[in-house]
């Protein structure tokens, strides 16, 4: 991370362009991106999606590039990678970048962009990239030894902002390194080569991070996501399953509500004048209906009320035409049928969620040890599985 003196001068030139921004956009090129590792969340989209737009729509020159060759950096397989960059542009394009003013591409469809590379690489000392934190901090995170794409990765990303003549760039603070590698790289160059690229700023996000579901950081790894994409059901149970604690963060940061009108219920909350579940249910309709409309998310609403308030059964639920042949003391070890039915991933997972009483046959927990169950009392029968796994047995 960047010291406190180099942070407070980068801090005060993103200040200084944010205003100059507002007044003359023409004069920035903004490069940015991500890896398309799979589907963009709301932590995507609040990190910095939605600062893409807006950039784009003030009118600085944008730029947004899918790193698909950056992959492979922490990563030992490219599989889906096709689908991802595909479902990356879609998702994009649904979060309001415009094509005919935000140029997107690949690294794979632009290799020039990758031929900096070598000049790049020459204007760098191997002690410069070692002391990069970032590049110990990604090489931590990945589990990875430290190859020459993970060291040489800083450099790989001066050739993306500088491939592009961009000027600025949106960052956070743990970013600044790669930034200041950056300027080195544009002022050798341009000191051993004559002047071509320009010396990039830092434009620092002030914006919280939406965390995930379980308080941590949002990301698909840890499971604790909101997908762009989500369906409206899947969205609305997923905001109900964020703590209580963080429900006013969601309202900050995720939901259309007015700051007036989040502040009262902050207040409300406070004074425990407002009950939690209302307050969470509330926030859920709110966010479903932001990303589809209003009779989705009564239709959500209805759905979870269906499955968790009521302890209804789901209509749609899938039919499992699971082996129900007895043993000799006429019973189904029936902790297997729930792993051959998909909804745990071993037998002694399933095993734990019957003691902790997570599972229910027509409606009724089963009883701790419950692990064999009688033949004929499942047939037909309908399971639920924890909070959101439901099947029916042939």
């Amino acid at each position: 991370m960047a010291n406190e003196g180099s942070y407070e001068a980068a801090s005060k030139r993103s200040d200084e362009i944010a205003a100059d921004l507002e007044v003359h956009p023409e004069k920035y090129t903004m490069l940015t991106g991500d890896r398309p590792t799979g589907r963009l969340h709301l932590g995507h989209y609040f990190g910095t999606l939605k600062g893409r737009v807006e950039l784009q729509e003030k009118g600085c020159r944008t730029n947004v590039l899918i790193a698909d060759y950056q992959v492979i950096t922490d990563r030992d397989t490219t599989e889906h990678i096709q689908d991802n960059v595909y479902n990356m542009v879609m998702d994009y394009l649904a979060c309001g970048l415009d094509p005919n003013k935000t140029m997107i591409y690949c690294h794979s469809a632009v290799p020039a962009c990758n031929q900096l590379m070598l000049p790049f690489l020459s204007l760098v000392s191997e002690a410069e990239l070692q002391r990069n934190p970032t590049v110990k901090a990604e090489m931590e995170a990945s589990g990875h030894e430290l190859t020459g794409l993970l060291l040489t990765y800083p450099v790989h990303q001066a050739c993306d902002i500088l491939f592009c003549k961009g000027n600025v760039v949106p960052v956070g603070r743990d970013q600044l390194p790669h930034i200041e590698l950056t300027r080195t790289i544009a002022r050798r160059f341009n000191n051993r080569y004559g002047k071509v690229f320009p010396e990039v700023d830092a434009l620092l996000s002030d914006v919280p991070l939406l965390p995930g579901l379980d308080g941590r950081k949002m990301s698909k790894s840890y499971g604790n996501y909101i997908g762009l994409t989500d369906e409206p059901n899947d969205m609305f149970g997923k905001v109900m399953n964020i703590p209580d604690e963080l429900m006013v963060k969601y309202y900050r940061l995720a939901s259309t509500e007015s700051v007036a009108k989040i502040d009262e219920i902050e207040a409300g909350l406070a004074a425990d004048e407002l009950h939690p579940n209302k307050v969470k249910r509330a926030l859920a309709r709110n966010i479903v209906a932001a990303y589809y409309d209003e009779a989705a998310a009564e239709a959500a609403e209805a759905d979870f009320d269906l499955k968790f308030k009521a302890h209804g059964f789901p209509a749609d639920a899938p039919v499992f035409d699971a082996d129900l042949t007895p043993g000799e003391d006429g019973m189904v070890y029936f902790a297997k049928v729930i792993v051959d039915a998909g909804a745990a991933q071993s037998v002694s997972a399933a095993r734990r969620l019957i003691d902790e009483g997570a599972v229910r046959v027509n409606g009724e927990a089963l009883a701790a040890k419950s692990y064999n169950l009688a033949s004929e009392s499942l047939k037909g029968a309908e399971v639920q599985v924890g909070k959101k796994k439901f099947f029916k047995l042939a």
